[in-house]
């Protein structure tokens, strides 16, 4: 399948060339609801580039607590800073929206990470784009309110799957937001009251987008605009490499333009 077949964005963009050094790895797997992709103090066995559904990365507290540091949806790759060497995850890596992927071992992502620019600049603007999910994260965890930010993870859950009924259960609002269910259950009356949220039945939240954005944080305005913008300049670059690249072959070959 040529790379603009693909759900996956960064798989999508991809020169055809670079692609095809993934494409006879790749398989086609279905990511259900609550799976664990990776697990902290594990090895990265699997890199997940998914096509539909949302992926939250957590971290685990000695106590048992947990809290998500960042989601991940069709624009992103789940056990990319494995190429980084061989080391246990940092996180756990849940499915929180069920939806489908494509899968490669880890080993045969190394090999074709090394050899293609672009698929090295793609992984450079994913890694970025989640820095600033970290550092933004970091900052409205300490400085804003838990009710802005459940409404800032909701609407990042949101824009991942593109629909506004999210599968979730206050017990997992609880495991992303790191707080305690009784918490989530005071903030989704709140949120209801304000008409942000026109139901919470049976493990399904419905939202309203825009009353939702009104409650939230700007810190899911700020992150969309700021990865926007860097997956969008590392895209660039990763085509204009791959011009280059083909360039240079075609004037090197006996006939060719140089």
């Amino acid at each position: 399948m040529a790379p603009g077949g693909f759900g996956n964005r960064l798989l999508a963009t991809l020169p055809r060339s670079d692609f095809d050094l993934l494409a006879p790895e790749l398989e086609t797997v279905v990511l259900d609801h609550n799976a664990v992709l990776s697990r902290a103090g594990e090895q990265v066995d699997y890199v997940f580039f998914p096509h539909a559904g949302a992926i939250s990365l957590m971290v685990d507290m000695a106590d048992g607590r947990t809290v998500a540091t960042a989601v991940i949806g069709r624009d992103g790759v789940v056990g990319s800073l494995s190429v980084l060497g061989p080391s246990p995850s940092a996180i756990t890596a849940i499915v929180r929206v069920a939806g489908t992927a494509s899968r490669i071992s880890a080993s045969r992502f190394h090999a074709a990470f090394a050899r293609s620019p672009a698929i090295r600049h793609a992984i450079q603007s994913h890694v970025r784009a989640m820095l600033i999910q970290f550092q933004l994260g970091s900052a409205c965890h300490a400085l804003h309110p838990v009710e802005a930010r459940m409404s800032r993870w909701l609407l990042q859950l949101r824009d991942c799957v593109d629909q506004d009924v999210l599968p979730l259960t206050q017990q997992e609002l609880s495991q992303i937001l790191g707080v305690r269910r009784t918490t989530v259950t005071l903030l989704m009356r709140n949120l209801r009251a304000s008409a942000a949220i026109i139901s919470d039945r049976r493990g399904q939240i419905e939202i309203d987008r825009s009353r939702l954005a009104a409650a939230a944080c700007e810190c899911h305005d700020t992150m969309r605009r700021e990865i926007e913008e860097v997956f969008s300049m590392g895209m660039g670059r990763s085509r204009e490499t791959a011009f280059s690249r083909d360039r240079r072959i075609l004037t090197s070959e006996p006939g060719g333009a140089g």
